[in-house]
């Protein structure tokens, strides 16, 4: 049982990553970090025959969360240059 609530929380990290590929396509270095998304989603097909432990799971939601922390920035800016060039109708 705890396995898989560890394999969750693991998996909740991952696809919030990939859940930002939209995003990072928009921004100009993104394109150097799409070729790891394939990746990640073969990883996500195969997450449940990993073994895992609570230290690993913390260390990635860590990560996780210092990834989001930078990109916070440089996708602001994206989406505010977006912003700029819609058209009201």
């Amino acid at each position: 049982m705890k396995e898989s609530v560890l394999h969750f929380r693991l998996s909740n990290c991952l696809q919030t990553i990939l859940e930002l590929e939209g995003d990072l396509e928009r921004l100009q270095l993104g394109h150097v970090l799409l070729s790891e998304f394939s990746q990640l989603r073969e990883f996500m097909d195969r997450i449940e025959m990993v073994e895992i432990d609570e230290e690993d799971v913390r260390r990635i939601e860590a990560a996780t969360a210092n990834f989001l922390e930078e990109l916070q920035g440089p996708l602001g800016l994206s989406r505010e240059g977006e912003g700029s060039h819609r058209v009201v109708q």
